[in-house]
């Protein structure tokens, strides 16, 4: 048994089917990659397995208990945390106030102090700038902060679509280099991403998305280094 197990999940805006019957079992303690090509339906499966999206179809399960019904909050509360596309701080506010938001779930409220060390040791950038107000940062160092508001909701299981959106490549290789620390103390990661090598290399485990379903998985050294699925499946 996997920390999420999604089986035959479908979902989609309207009337459009986004959605085909997605089956993903991600296990405890390791960071694993969701890649593919753009619109294939990666942003689509965070947001149904959050419940941002009803799903149609299918299940999800977080640590055995099924969630699928359940509303967004409730699945934070679970330790269920996705750190979204666009980072979404409250920018008139300053670095530490968002941080401390991220520690509202009550699981989470009993550790914020640990967790709060744990993220300036991570990004230490953030204690020296925790004044400063959240608008005023670089794109990176925002999105240091939603990644650091997720550490502070204590999650069982991190979800982080497109980290390295619009950032400059000393600030993505930093941050890339932040979730394999995370990762190599124990934290459960799942990266949804579009500098698929880059995820790849930093993965334990990987799977592929097209059209809508997950066509490929397997240890992401794997992936990587196979000629014919990074020409088939990731324009590599």
């Amino acid at each position: 048994m996997g920390i999420l197990e999604i089986e035959g999940l479908t979902s989609g805006y309207g009337g459009l089917q986004i959605l085909w019957g997605v089956d993903m079992t991600l296990e405890e303690g390791i960071l694993t990659s969701l890649v593919g090509s753009n619109g294939v339906g990666k942003t689509t499966l965070l947001r149904t397995v959050m419940a941002q999206i009803k799903p149609w179809e299918g299940s999800v399960r977080f640590r055995g208990e099924d969630i699928t019904k359940l509303s967004p909050h409730a699945k934070a509360e679970r330790g269920l945390i996705l750190v979204p596309e666009g980072r979404q701080l409250f920018t008139d506010m300053s670095v530490r106030e968002n941080l401390d938001l991220g520690a509202t779930p009550e699981r989470a409220r009993a550790k914020a102090a640990e967790n709060l060390e744990r993220v300036f040791e991570i990004f230490p950038r953030l204690e020296e700038r925790q004044k400063q107000r959240a608008g005023t940062l670089s794109g990176g160092e925002q999105q240091m902060v939603a990644v650091a508001r997720g550490i502070m909701a204590d999650p069982g299981l991190l979800m982080i679509d497109e980290l390295s959106l619009g950032l400059s490549p000393v600030l993505t290789v930093a941050l890339f280099r932040a979730l394999r620390k995370l990762a190599n103390e124990g934290y459960s990661v799942l990266l949804v991403e579009q500098n698929v090598q880059m995820a790849l290399k930093i993965s334990d485990y990987a799977f592929v998305m097209t059209e809508g379903k997950v066509d490929l998985e397997g240890p992401a050294a794997d992936i990587e280094s196979n000629d014919e699925v990074r020409k088939a499946y990731l324009g590599i």
